[in-house]
């Protein structure tokens, strides 16, 4: 169970920010009220929100998420795979401080998109994209194991991140679409599979026994209610326009 999020206001750079979407350019002023919605759905999750100033100097730093991966354990700082982002970590770094966790970090040549981590349990597993190299999950899977968890690789071929494909709803089941209905890494799992019309639902965020849901995607919700979760609907419209998911969007821990 969660207790606690962290999230970062959308800064007005936001519409500057890292896409290959193709959707146009964010509108500013609905982010904000969809972020606030959002602030709201993790509250109605029984979550206890830090709420971080925005930062003009990063325009991608809403997605706080691909900024540190945040176990029982530790924190772990990570080092973002687009050059532009890696100064995100700092007001990262520094808000986790005061939590009672101990803090590691990612280091060069290292590259780390925490996207890319999907937890299940004790077990972590980390997509190898563009944004996350070998050298990255060398680093995360050693500290991992120093605090009892595991960790494993998972090549990917069409994703931006493995989260953008895959979320994990807790009771071994996944949410899943595209090339995770068939990878061999998680034929342990019981798989939801989400269609290509509605792709972009496969990030969907279990928390304490809710999902959150991106609105307008039926289908999937349905689905996960079928499978005995609680829904929660997010219009997150001005975000998918960057890449960014329902995940991207907090920390929680």
């Amino acid at each position: 169970m969660f207790t606690k999020a962290i999230v970062k206001q959308p800064c007005k750079n936001m519409v500057k920010g890292i896409t290959q979407a193709g959707l146009g350019i964010p509108d500013y002023d609905l982010a904000c009220r969809q972020h606030d919605a959002y602030i709201k759905a993790l509250e109605a999750c029984k979550l206890s929100v830090t709420i971080l100033p925005p930062d003009e100097a990063y325009p991608d730093s809403v997605f706080i998420e691909d900024a540190c991966l945040v176990t029982s354990g530790c924190a772990v700082i990570t080092r973002p795979g687009a050059e532009s982002r890696r100064g995100e970590i700092h007001s990262v770094r520094k808000a986790m401080a005061a939590f009672d966790l101990p803090i590691e970090e990612i280091t060069a040549p290292g590259t780390l998109d925490a996207g890319d981590i999907m937890m299940a349990g004790t077990h972590f597993y980390v997509g190898l994209s563009d944004r996350t190299n070998a050298e990255g999950f060398a680093q995360l899977e050693a500290i991992l194991i120093r605090y009892g968890m595991t960790a494993s690789a998972v090549p990917l071929k069409t994703v931006l991140h493995l989260k953008t494909g895959i979320s994990y709803l807790e009771n071994n089941i996944l949410l899943a679409w595209g090339e995770f209905l068939t990878k061999e890494e998680f034929s342990g799992f019981t798989r939801v599979g989400v269609g290509d019309k509605e792709a972009y639902a496969a990030n969907s965020v279990w928390i304490n026994n809710r999902v959150l849901v991106p609105a307008g995607y039926k289908q999937t919700r349905d689905m996960i209610a079928d499978a005995g979760y609680a829904t929660l609907e997010v219009d997150v419209s001005e975000f998918r326009k960057l890449d960014g998911g329902l995940s991207c969007l907090s920390l929680r821990f």
